[in-house]
């Protein structure tokens, strides 16, 4: 990795900015997600082929959210991205029953790395604007979420398309957040 992308990666200013790694499958809607987050129209997205770094003030938060490509050739990757994440929100396509096992694969992997132990996991069950799409609990039960019990995870029914119950979502991770500082 470039020596400026480790620094900008390792860039924290004060408690209240977080440093967020939005991963998923490709075609979860991450950025779909991200822009919404950010009050852009989230139209003519393109699959990440690398990341997008956005801030999004939220709740009292600066939030950097850095939004990593899903592509399975991508994904081994990831891991150059978690140092000082201070959070995950982990985006599944909730209508792509095909594919809900490899969500669950990667998720159980990224679990399991030593620079995430502990780091908070927020879920989204994304694209619930679509016929089929399975529940947050239903998701939830498919990824054996409840089976984790070394941090703190939640799963979320959201669409990025729609921001329905996407701030919301967020929000939760926040005062998870704010409830760890106390």
């Amino acid at each position: 990795m470039p020596k400026q992308f480790r620094l900008l990666r390792n860039i924290k200013k004060n408690d209240e900015e977080l440093r967020i790694l939005m991963v998923g499958l490709d075609n979860s809607g991450k950025t779909t997600a991200l822009k919404k987050l950010a009050d852009e129209t989230p139209e003519s997205i393109t699959p990440t082929q690398g990341f997008n770094i956005k801030s999004v003030s939220t709740g009292g938060f600066k939030l950097n959210v850095w939004d990593i490509g899903g592509q399975k050739h991508i994904r081994p990757y990831w891991k150059n991205y978690y140092a000082n994440t201070d959070a995950v929100i982990y985006v599944v396509d909730s209508a792509d029953k095909r594919r809900v096992d490899e969500a669950a694969e990667e998720l159980t992997e990224l679990c399991g790395q030593d620079e995430l132990a502990g780091v908070p996991v927020l879920v989204l069950a994304n694209k619930q604007d679509l016929l089929g799409a399975m529940t947050g609990a239903e998701l939830m039960e498919e990824l054996e979420l409840t089976s984790m019990k070394d941090r703190w995870i939640s799963c979320q029914a959201v669409s990025a398309k729609t921001g329905d119950n996407l701030e919301a979502s967020i929000a939760l991770l926040l005062a998870e957040h704010s409830k760890g500082k106390a």
